[in-house]
């Protein structure tokens, strides 16, 4: 920050790259795991509320022109318009929490265009006028997150998949499926963008105690709620590799069976019985979504399944090109 007063790189500015290998690390555990700790961004908030404190010094001592144009400027418009923008997208589920919590720590962490001289180079080697460095980032993110479809098309075209579904998905062995994030696009209609969530799947095998396998075996036996457990077992958040979840395939005795017998024949796969006794929603997942996308995984032998790149990925993918280059968007339209 301050750039066009100091040759070299100000102490904030070296201190804010502390956060780039912290955004690194959440965007391959949010890829393997979907999950990211609140506890993550604490100490990059206070990173950030540290080095903000210290421009704003930096800033007043070397004048007016700098304090409103390089300082109060791009934090306003980092901290008025990036925030808010962080929360609405999270509120109308845009956003994941972690998502809108990373925007709103790289809003405080880097409100303005930092600089780094390395050899005769100035990095980044373009700067807007604004210069508020958080919305260059963000548009960064944005502009890598529309490349992301393409390369999955172009993967599935080059592969001799041509399908609606190929913008957003490919197809992996079911078996697979117990281990992959992501959202199945396919019910017993055929391929569909409104599948079943595969944590809620896990959710509801843990919950009665099955493996996929189990279930892929006889699913004739499985589809009778007199198979559900007495007792269920705690459903998890249905993460993959949470190894405490049993799998016993323990099911209702005989003289349970009656206690349901009302609504045994409508509830296929126990489906509206395992949502009714969990708590929260399992993703918005709905018994009739659950019930096909069962039907699905219990015929088929490969389905296609959407990943759902996370967008902490083309988030720290647009804060190294923005380190590195600056505003991709910008640099279109020079």
């Amino acid at each position: 920050m301050v750039s066009s007063t100091l040759s070299v790189a100000t102490t904030p500015d070296l201190l804010r790259l502390l956060a780039v290998p912290v955004f690194a690390w959440a965007a391959v555990r949010d890829v393997k795991t979907r999950r990211i700790s609140s506890r993550v961004w604490i100490p990059l908030a206070a990173l950030g509320a540290v080095t903000l404190v210290w421009d704003a010094l930096l800033a007043r001592e070397a004048g007016p022109q700098v304090w409103a144009w390089e300082f109060l400027l791009p934090a306003a418009i980092s901290l008025g318009f990036v925030v808010p923008i962080a929360y609405l997208f999270w509120w109308v589920g845009g956003f994941g929490g972690a998502d809108a919590k990373a925007l709103l720590v790289i809003a405080l962490v880097f409100p303005a265009f930092p600089a780094y001289t390395l050899g005769s180079q100035t990095l980044p080697l373009t700067t807007t006028d604004a210069g508020a460095f958080s919305f260059t980032i963000l548009t960064n993110a944005v502009l890598v997150g529309v490349l992301i479809p393409l390369a999955l098309a172009a993967r599935n075209a080059l592969a001799g998949r041509i399908a609606p579904v190929m913008f957003v998905g490919w197809p992996v062995q079911t078996e697979r499926v117990i281990d992959t994030h992501g959202k199945l696009l396919q019910t017993t209609e055929g391929l569909s963008r409104g599948g079943l969530d595969l944590d809620a799947l896990r959710m509801y095998l843990r919950w009665r105690g099955l493996t996929l396998e189990a279930v892929r075996a006889d699913p004739e036996r499985y589809r009778d709620p007199a198979t559900l457990p007495d007792e269920p077992h705690p459903p998890t958040d249905g993460a993959v590799g949470v190894t405490d979840a049993r799998t016993d395939g323990g099911q209702r005795s005989e003289s349970d069976g009656d206690r349901d017998a009302e609504t045994d024949g409508e509830d296929p796969w126990g489906a509206a019985a395992f949502l009714a006794d969990i708590e929260g929603t399992a993703y918005g997942t709905t018994p009739e979504t659950l019930r096909d996308g069962l039907e699905v995984l219990s015929r088929e032998e490969t389905v296609w399944v959407s990943p759902g790149t996370p967008f902490l990925v083309p988030v720290f993918v647009g804060l190294v090109i923005a380190l590195v280059y600056g505003d991709l968007l910008f640099g279109l339209f020079l």
